[in-house]
């Protein structure tokens, strides 16, 4: 979400979309705030998992209502920010700690 098309976003589609999968494509890994579905956010974790992507997602979504496609297309789902940033300094740091 580091663009802003809230002034004419429907005439944007084109943008945000092609915008948001280059971001995909580009990124090492995704962290993804799954407070809430979205439509958009879950196009956007099957794309990354189709890239090869790992995406570890956090949430305050009890497990019971999680999405299917989310379980099955992140590496991982997490229960805090902080949680997740653990993981991926555990699971994908640098081995020089960094």
């Amino acid at each position: 979400m580091r663009r802003n098309f809230q002034d004419n976003e429907i005439l944007s589609v084109n943008e945000i979309t092609s915008f948001d999968l280059e971001d995909v494509r580009d990124a090492d890994i995704l962290l993804v705030n799954y407070s809430k579905p979205s439509i958009g956010t879950s196009m956007e974790v099957f794309y990354a998992h189709q890239q090869g992507k790992h995406i570890v997602a956090f949430t305050s979504i009890p497990e019971k209502e999680w999405s299917p496609w989310m379980i099955k297309f992140t590496t991982r789902i997490v229960k805090s920010l902080d949680e997740a940033i653990e993981y991926i300094e555990k699971h994908f740091g640098d081995k020089n700690g960094t």
